[in-house]
């Protein structure tokens, strides 16, 4: 006896004992009959509700599963787009390393230290570059394979999660079938470099003169060195010994900015010489005076005074005229004895007087000679010995008196002539090298420069030569889902308040997804995880050859960070290479160099996370024009309009469907290897990029993919006009 009947006999009991109206009320309240009867109704509508919105639940399901179906499928075009983007870091970063190494290769001729690394260097390069061409084909190559691969892959995954979502309280069973529109994609190339490799063939002429050049320069570079490293030392280098510097200071007092003292050669130059002497022989003529008050004495002082006087004239003609490619002096020399004083106008100048006595005229060293009054003119030196003057017997005036001047203080070490002689004739020693290196350092620096541009020129093509996609799927996926499983309505949900009948067939849903960029750091962690990867395979390699790996693993960074890696590479890169050199040509390549790559300005690439979305599946069908997109809108169009016509169409387009995932399905493996790196040859690392497929696409096999379509068309085809698409 079931619970209504009898609830039906108590109210037929109470029926009989009272009035009929007071059956559900009474003067008391309501009865028990009433209130048997509300919580009867009250219950019944509880889990008639529940059942309703439980049957509504199970058959939502079904969208749902189609949902993170769709996303699913395009998850792989976007993990596809990931792997594009790695092997375009490869391509560029390949590309910069070869016209990199060739560039330190250059940098490399310039000083003989590196001259032998620099053979290595450009064969480095063109190894490289060989490698790009060589990675870049079968970087095309393999990413054509993998996507012609990617509708299988697609709907392998989408299978693999409506399986997984089976079960539950309802016993679903989900059948899952993707498809990628379009569903072809773009053929992928990647063009060479043009130019690359007659860049190295000019190299390759240049390179024995550049080479030669340069060492010719810096064996004179090395004179020149010496001689101004010389000169350096006898002017204020070798204080507190004996030197202009300090001769200047002890014997004039000069001292500051008149008398300036400098630490290094470096900071030196010849004009700082030049200049202390001006300063020198100018104090020396306004401070001259007689250390004594004998005729012997002073006429030494008035001496002394033509000499400075002299010196002072000749300095004052002297100069420096300096560059970083030339080097033009004039250091006048002095007289230190007699037979050079002959030589000078020391010698010629009427400055003497002259006094005539009963032996016949008389010079003397200067006016205030005893002797010397009443004198009847002025003459020179010359005169004096062309005449055969007598000497005086006062002052004692000779040629030789005059040579004695300077000839102690320039012959000796405590002297300030004997210092300045020695940076004249080292001024005149490093003109002479200098001359003979400058030309040198033109033509390293004219022909170097040139290709140093050139490399410049090849690195702003790479940034064109680069691997871009447009994959099948690019504008989204659809997804078709049924669940096979059919289900009383009342499982898991059993109840004696509502009559166990029906059951819920056949489920099935579509959904649509496409791929969006969001601004995010994921897309370059991701990336940046792969070149690390990269980065760490290359193994240890010394010399030249450790170089370019380093630079190479240091500019695969340009991808995500662009110019700044750049420069960082190159700075390690040229810190590694011994380029310091006596002719500063080391020096000026790298530098060059430097300025080359920094005029670059790469920008780092657009890394935006790709993330799959859903959408309305006409916005994907709609963004393409491929047959498979035309039949879908048909149908779809031809649904909403007439919910009750026939599947034909429908199964058209699952056949569509099937057939594209059966034909991306040939050749196929548990791996794809999309390509190798092979740095120099068979003697360099190599580094093979390597897809593994995810494990629902090895275990899918072509049978698979027909028996989920045969299921999809055959529970459509029970519901068509049942279910309108969404």
């Amino acid at each position: 006896m079931d619970r209504g009947v009898v609830v039906v006999r108590l109210l037929r009991l109470r029926y009989c004992r009272h009035h009929p109206r007071s059956l559900f009320k009474d003067e008391e309240g309501f009865t028990t009959a009433g209130v048997a009867l509300a919580l009867l109704i009250t219950l019944s509508l509880i889990f008639t509700s529940g059942q309703v919105y439980r049957v509504g639940s199970a058959s939502a399901d079904v969208q749902n599963v189609a949902d993170a179906t769709a996303l699913a499928a395009q998850n792989e075009v976007a993990e596809f787009m990931i792997v594009v983007r790695a092997c375009d870091a490869v391509v560029l970063s390949l590309s910069l390393t070869g016209i990199v190494a060739t560039g330190l290769g250059v940098a490399a001729l310039c000083t003989p230290a590196t001259a032998a690394a620099s053979e290595t260097l450009l064969k480095a390069g063109r190894e490289v570059m060989r490698a790009r061409d060589a990675f870049a084909d079968k970087a095309a190559a393999g990413l054509n394979h993998l996507q012609k691969a990617l509708p299988f892959l697609a709907a392998a995954s989408a299978a693999s999660i409506a399986s997984a979502n089976g079960g539950g309280p309802m016993g679903a069973a989900y059948l899952g079938l993707a498809v990628l529109v379009p569903a072809d994609g773009d053929e992928i190339a990647v063009d060479a470099v043009e130019g690359v490799h007659d860049l190295a063939d000019d190299i390759d002429q240049e390179a024995n003169d550049i080479k030669q050049a340069a060492a010719d320069a810096e064996r004179a570079a090395q004179e020149a060195n010496e001689w101004k490293e010389r000169a350096f030392r006898r002017d204020c280098g070798d204080d507190p010994s004996y030197c202009m510097f300090e001769r200047a200071h002890a014997l004039a007092g000069l001292g500051g900015s008149d008398n300036p003292r400098y630490a290094s050669v470096d900071a030196w130059s010849f004009s700082v010489a030049l200049d202390r002497a001006r300063t020198y022989y100018a104090h020396r003529l306004a401070e001259e005076a007689p250390q004594g008050s004998s005729v012997e004495e002073q006429a030494r002082s008035a001496l002394r005074e033509r000499f400075y006087a002299f010196a002072s004239s000749e300095v004052a003609r002297g100069y420096v005229r300096e560059t970083a490619g030339s080097f033009d002096a004039l250091f006048p020399h002095l007289p230190k004895n007699t037979e050079q004083m002959r030589a000078t106008a020391l010698y010629t100048e009427g400055v003497y007087p002259i006094s005539i006595s009963g032996d016949g005229s008389v010079m003397h060293a200067w006016e205030g000679c005893p002797e010397a009054s009443g004198a009847a003119g002025r003459g020179s030196i010359a005169q004096m010995e062309q005449g055969g003057f007598p000497r005086c017997a006062q002052c004692g005036f000779s040629a030789a008196s005059m040579g004695k001047v300077a000839a102690a203080s320039t012959s000796i070490e405590n002297g300030f002539e004997y210092h300045y002689e020695a940076v004249a004739q080292a001024a005149d020693a490093y003109q002479k090298a200098r001359a003979e290196l400058d030309p040198l350092t033109s033509e390293v620096k004219g022909k170097a420069g040139g290709l140093f541009d050139r490399c410049l020129d090849m690195l702003r093509k790479v940034g064109g030569k680069r691997i871009d996609a447009a994959p099948p799927g690019r504008f989204g996926v659809v997804a078709f889902v049924v669940n096979t499983k059919a289900a009383a309505a009342s499982t898991g949900f059993a109840s004696g308040y509502v009559r166990e009948a029906g059951s819920l067939g056949a489920r099935a849903a579509v959904s649509a997804a496409t791929l969006v960029a969001e601004p995010s750091d994921e897309g370059k962690n991701v990336l940046s995880s792969l070149l690390d990867g990269l980065e760490g395979s290359g193994g240890a390699m010394s010399g030249a050859l450790g170089i370019v790996l380093d630079c190479w693993s240091g500019l695969l960074r340009a991808y995500l960070d662009g110019q700044q890696a750049v420069e960082g590479s190159i700075e390690r890169a040229l810190g590694a290479l011994p380029l310091a050199s006596a002719s500063g040509l080391g020096t000026w390549a790298a530098s060059a160099l430097e300025k080359a790559v920094g005029a670059l300005g790469l920008q780092p690439a657009k890394l935006d996370a790709l993330k799959p979305v859903v959408v309305n599946s006409a916005h994907v069908a709609g963004a393409d024009g491929g047959s498979f997109s035309t039949r879908f809108l048909a149908v779809k169009a031809r649904a909403i309009a007439t919910p009750l016509s026939s599947t034909d169409l429908f199964s058209s387009v699952v056949t569509s469907a099937e057939a594209a995932a059966l034909d991306s399905i040939a050749g196929l493996g548990g791996t794809i290897e999309i390509a190798s790196i092979r740095l120099f040859g068979d003697e360099g690392p190599s580094i093979p990029i390597t897809i593994v497929l995810p494990q629902a696409a090895q275990d899918a096999a072509a049978g698979l993919i027909s028996d989920i379509a045969d299921g999809v068309r055959a529970l459509y085809a029970q519901v068509t006009g049942v279910r309108t698409w969404e």
